[in-house]
């Protein structure tokens, strides 16, 4: 997902320029803290205070400069509006968020309104449209088969959240002012894999797979993610 990203950055922004980005629901600041070794300007967004601490005690370790680059908020995704005034970013991240909010629209509209004009608004989301292939690759048949008419599920740390369909979103975001510009898959080949399971000695070629099939149809369309790419108005 990150070399995703970096496509689409790269293809709006002239090579060099630091954008400002805001990463809603960062968790423990993984992608914020790559983007500002990057030289980017990042404000991390989170509402999990054990995920804060995480975030702040990873940045500690980093050099002064990238300290300087990037600064942590603990608060709630749903709330930009309280904390930054509208059109404060070019990127605005929200991975992995949308599965724990019933109502994603007010939430999305929210992140819209945070773009600059031109803006990149980056989902990542459990696709809706493809509920039933996890269950189905590991033998569970009674499973997949309740999977195929529902965007709900229970996730691997055994909480019941929502996934997105791809339609239903292309909808929302035309509506919100940030069309939808480019989609890709993530975790086509890999969603089986048991957590904890160390990297293969051939992980260049898994991601090079798991990168041509996030892109290429029909493949992208049964990732067990999806990460979406719309573009403010």
């Amino acid at each position: 997902m990150a070399r995703q990203l970096d496509e689409q950055i790269v293809g709006r922004y002239p090579v060099g320029q630091r954008l400002r980005v805001l990463d809603v629901g960062m968790g423990q600041g993984t992608q914020a803290l790559r983007l500002a070794r990057a030289g980017h300007q990042v404000t991390g967004l989170e509402q999990d205070s054990t995920m804060v601490a995480a975030a702040r005690e990873a940045l500690s370790a980093e050099p002064e400069g990238i300290r300087e680059r990037m600064r942590i908020i603990e608060g709630d995704g749903r709330d930009t509006g309280v904390h930054f005034l509208p059109g404060s970013f070019d990127v605005v991240l929200c991975h992995g968020v949308l599965m724990y909010v019933e109502e994603p629209d007010p939430l999305l509209a929210g992140l819209a309104r945070m773009l600059a004009p031109g803006g990149l608004l980056s989902l990542l989301v459990r696709n809706g449209d493809a509920l039933a292939m996890r269950p189905g690759l590991a033998g569970d048949w009674a499973g997949a088969l309740g999977a195929f008419d529902t965007t709900a599920y229970r996730n691997r740390v055994g909480l019941d959240v929502r996934a997105d369909r791809l339609s239903t979103l292309t909808a929302t975001l035309a509506g919100i002012g940030a069309p939808l510009q480019a989609w890709y898959g993530v975790r086509v080949f890999t969603d089986t894999a048991s957590d904890g399971t160390e990297a293969p000695a051939d992980v260049e070629a898994l991601l090079a797979c798991e990168e041509r099939a996030g892109r290429t149809d029909p493949y992208r369309g049964v990732a067990a993610l999806l990460h979406l790419c719309g573009v403010r108005g």
